[in-house]
């Protein structure tokens, strides 16, 4: 999961390819409730691991529930309906699917049982309406106190009497998440009758009840359901553990897939494993969607196929009603669209992690749209020719609007782009999407293409010793993107090639050997790590012997040759960072922005005294100045790749600073270039 400050995506150019979705949020959380309040043990498979299911596991394990976790599979021994604790103060963060149906759940046991909770979370929760729950629970006698405004989280439950004769009345239209709350949560207490739920007003989001129907039944609670404005639970129901359940891949999750398929699917569609159109779930009806728009889509058990199909796409006035979550990707496949796009029946987008219709509509304006919107609506039209504009993403703590807005990263195949300028998009906090889809730009660079040039490249060149490695490790830690150290190629061939006893006057040998690296040989660069094939090398590719096996090796022309393709290749999504003596002249010539790092031989051989010292290696101050005179000399002098700056490099001293002060210089630098660093015309 990338949890840089910002992530900054390439103009993308395609897509095709196989990602496997993660479990649905609404399933998962779902779930791990039932099995909570249930008799017995269940283990759940394929549960999302994500902000929201995290904090309701931490929940049932306070409340006193036995959990055992194995990677995406939990065991969860359920309470049988009695609480085993009496006090807990629960922190739900921004987890609407934990915070509503626990506010129930211990709503009513807490009336029955004694206790007393507190529900609180992040300030947006805070934000998040609940008055209609809270207004259904009350008249139950159950004693709920808004410790903040009201209507509103915190919470506090402390017990109360019920009364449980008269059907219990719950508002549909602001949020289903209510209903949803009193339907698992009801059958705690319907030993004595059977209860009765009536809906005021008009129930939205309904494929959500459908999910929690279903649910109910795998758990032994058969709800009968008259129409959408009654729902009556049987007496004497009661949770029993189905033993195991699998949490189906999120459809919500998959729309962004489907976007960039109709987007930019073609002779390789993008092929999305987990979920099928027999789902569960409610957004899967976003294929429909997104076939309206022109999306060619195929299926079959437990998988989606989408090409794109009529291009541009074709504009749509659709109620969205039954997939509200889903529709947010409408909006911006609209940008793509042909017309004006108008989505309709989507007031509950208001009362989500942020105000999505304001959100929505300040976004893509931002990327050059006309958006109207209204209390329950919001039309788009794209661009006109050539207006689309370079956009830094506000995600508002909003998961679905940062992987929404990914896809504005298509833009160089709108119908309304300019030819051959291309708009680079910034993604805001790309850490928010690890509440329902923590990798999701891994996957999205999965299945995206582009050329080469298009994807940025830093180069950070300088003499041995100038903090380079440390600076450009940094630097592709805080952008997200990847690392390269050149220097350590040489070394890591050197090692491989003294492991398996290849005489390192054998050139042909050892070309054979550096062409398998990266590809026979796999290879990964992490800070001070370097991985050959999941073994960690880092510190043996820093032994002396090494060091002069490398020397040897990079003598050889076919050698240095096979580095050289093996360092280009490493370019890719979103972005690079190579650190060397040549990147920025000879093998990123193109690169986004380079720089060119040094200090003075003494300061150089301080820093490279006090590394050996700290690891209890003898050294010899002057011995080890010298030695970088030496190597200055030589660098500089040598026939091929001379080190030198190159023309356009940002040449930086860093003598007096430290590691820190090199980092953000550089950063800021990046920063107030942005956009035209990325995409330069």
């Amino acid at each position: 999961m990338y949890t840089t400050a910002f992530l900054d995506l390439p103009p993308l150019l395609s897509a095709g390819g196989t990602v496997r979705l993660p479990g649905s949020k609404s399933i998962s959380n779902r779930v791990l409730l039932l099995a909570g309040l249930s008799e017995g043990t269940t283990v759940v498979h394929d549960l999302l691991a994500s902000d929201d299911t995290r904090v309701m596991l931490e929940s049932l394990r306070a409340l006193g529930c036995d959990l055992q976790q194995d990677g995406d599979t939990v065991s969860i021994t359920g309470l049988g309906g009695k609480l085993a604790v009496l006090k807990a103060d629960l922190f739900l963060g921004n987890a609407g699917t934990a915070m509503r149906p626990l506010t129930a759940a211990l709503a009513l046991l807490s009336a029955t049982q004694g206790g007393v909770f507190t529900l609180s979370g992040v300030p947006r929760m805070h934000e998040r309406p609940i008055g209609d729950l809270v207004d259904a629970l009350r008249p139950l006698g159950c004693h709920i106190e808004c410790t903040g405004n009201e209507g509103y989280p915190p919470l506090r439950l402390s017990g109360g009497q019920l009364k449980l004769s008269a059907p219990i009345k719950v508002r549909g239209d602001v949020s289903s998440q209510f209903l949803t709350a009193l339907l698992l949560a009801l059958p705690l207490v319907s030993q004595d009758q059977p209860l009765t739920i009536e809906v005021v007003g008009e129930l939205i989001s309904k494929p959500y009840i459908e999910i929690t129907l279903n649910l109910l039944a795998r758990f032994g609670i058969q709800v009968e359901r008259q129409g959408w404005e009654r729902f009556v639970i049987p007496q004497g129901s009661h949770y029993q553990s189905p033993g195991e359940i699998h949490v189906e891949a999120d459809a919500s999750s998959a729309s962004y897939f489907i976007a960039a398929g109709a987007i930019g699917g073609g002779a390789l569609p993008v092929r999305i494993e987990g979920v099928g159109a027999d789902s569960i779930q409610g957004d899967i009806r976003f294929v429909e969607a997104a076939q309206a728009m022109g999306a060619h889509v195929t299926s079959g058990p437990n998988w989606l196929e989408v090409r794109r199909g009529d291009w541009p796409l074709k504009a749509v006035d659709m109620d969205c009603n039954h997939i509200p979550d889903a529709a947010m990707t409408l909006a911006v496949m609209a940008l793509y669209a042909q017309g004006t796009t108008r989505l309709t029946n989507i007031a509950s987008w208001r009362v989500k992690e942020t105000d999505r219709i304001a959100a929505m509509a300040c976004e893509l304006r931002k990327l050059g749209a006309t958006v109207v919107e209204g209390q329950d609506f919001i039309e788009v039209t794209p661009p006109a020719q050539g207006q689309w504009q370079h956009a830094s993403i506000h995600t508002y703590d909003d998961h679905r609007m940062a992987m929404c807005f990914s896809l504005a990263a298509f833009n160089p195949l709108a119908p309304t782009a300019e030819a051959g300028k291309p708009i680079s998009v910034r993604i805001e906090d790309p850490r928010c999407v690890g509440k329902t889809f923590p990798d999701y730009f891994e996957s999205l660079f999965q299945v995206a293409q582009t050329n080469p040039d298009l994807i940025p490249v830093i180069t950070v060149d300088g003499p041995t010793a100038s903090g380079k490695g440390t600076l450009a490790s940094a630097l592709a830690t805080r952008l997200g993107y990847q690392f390269l150290d050149s220097g350590s190629l040489y070394r890591v061939t050197g090692l491989l090639s003294t492991e398996r006893g290849i005489s390192l006057d054998d050139a042909e040998s050892l070309e054979a050997l550096a062409r398998q690296l990266g590809y026979a040989i796999s290879l990964r660069f992490d800070r001070e790590h370097i991985w050959v094939d999941q073994r960690d090398v880092g510190e043996l590719v820093r032994r002396e012997d090494i060091g002069q096996a490398a020397s040897r090796v990079s003598v050889f022309p076919g050698v240095r040759q096979a580095l050289v393709e093996l360092q280009k290749a490493f370019r890719g999504l979103p972005g690079l960072v190579a650190d060397g003596r040549d990147m920025g002249t000879v093998i990123f010539p193109d690169a986004a922005m380079k720089v060119f790092l040094t200090a003075s031989v003494k300061e150089r051989a301080e820093r490279r005294y006090n590394q050996l010292i700290s690891k209890g290696i003898s050294a010899n101050l002057d011995e080890i100045c010298a030695d970088l005179e030496a190597r200055d000399l030589r660098d500089r002098t040598r026939a091929v790749s001379p080190l030198v700056p190159a023309a356009d490099a940002h040449k930086i001293d860093n003598s007096a600073w430290t590691i820190e002060q090199s980092v953000e210089t550089v950063l800021g630098l990046w920063v107030e270039g942005w956009p035209h660093v990325i995409v330069r015309h």
